[in-house]
């Protein structure tokens, strides 16, 4: 089972309680890490965490450092127990923006974990579904004029493998928290036939049981994939 999260919330949370954003985007990291450890309780085989969009570059200079600050401090800690717990880490999104420090240790997360099989998480940074879909054309159309590939071989496999998510399954169940109900430009093409639940708990109050009862909603639904009813 693949479920993908969209952890809205942060700012609201620490607003609500007179705090600075830093306190809600931190409690937001520890969320995250329940996340991951729900996801392992209830057997979930793919998690991915919409972390920092592309338009996040749009939010005041220092929020975004607190952002990036916190993304550093999770590869650096988290690790050993991604390693421990048998969990790889893919990051999808675009690096360029990226500093070359964070750059260095998504790649070394990724390196050192690689063969792990229990959990297969994802972390969607400088990530934007249209931005992906503009991205995965381009690298197709230059495939074409390289290799010659006819437009009549284009097909959504093909397509697909030039997406950032290339060889993840689509999500099954895409979840977001704080009460709104859009999915902001995350997976545009693979939540086609996702299932979409809406918590509306803030995220750094979001816990395993509120994974494992998303879970629940999500398995008691009768997916039908375009099929008629009746």
């Amino acid at each position: 089972m693949h479920v993908a999260i969209i952890m809205d919330g942060n700012r609201r949370w620490a607003n609500a309680r007179g705090l600075p954003r830093t306190a809600g985007h931190q409690r937001g990291a520890e969320a995250a890490r329940r996340a991951v450890k729900g996801a392992l309780l209830t057997g979930v085989s793919y998690l991915t965490l919409y972390g920092f969009s592309a338009e996040n570059w749009k939010r005041p200079a220092a929020e975004v450092d607190d952002l990036m600050g916190l993304l550093r401090w999770y590869l650096h800690s988290q690790i050993a127990d991604m390693v421990k717990e048998r969990i790889r880490l893919r990051v999808i999104g675009d690096r360029a923006r990226l500093s070359q420090e964070i750059k260095d240790l998504i790649a070394e997360a990724e390196a050192v974990t690689k063969d792990n099989r229990r959990l297969n998480l994802t972390m969607a940074i400088s990530y934007g579904g249209r931005q992906e879909i503009v991205a995965a054309t381009r690298r197709l159309v230059q495939r074409a004029l390289d290799s010659g590939l006819a437009p009549a071989d284009i097909d959504e496999s093909a397509f697909e493998s030039e997406l950032d998510t290339a060889g993840l399954p689509d999500p099954d169940l895409i979840l977001r928290t704080s009460g709104e109900q859009r999915i902001s430009n995350f997976l545009i093409w693979q939540s086609a036939y996702s299932e979409l639940v809406f918590v509306d708990k803030l995220w750094p109050d979001f816990d395993e049981a509120d994974l494992a009862a998303a879970i629940q909603e999500y398995q008691s639904r009768d997916r039908r994939y375009g099929a008629a009813y009746g």
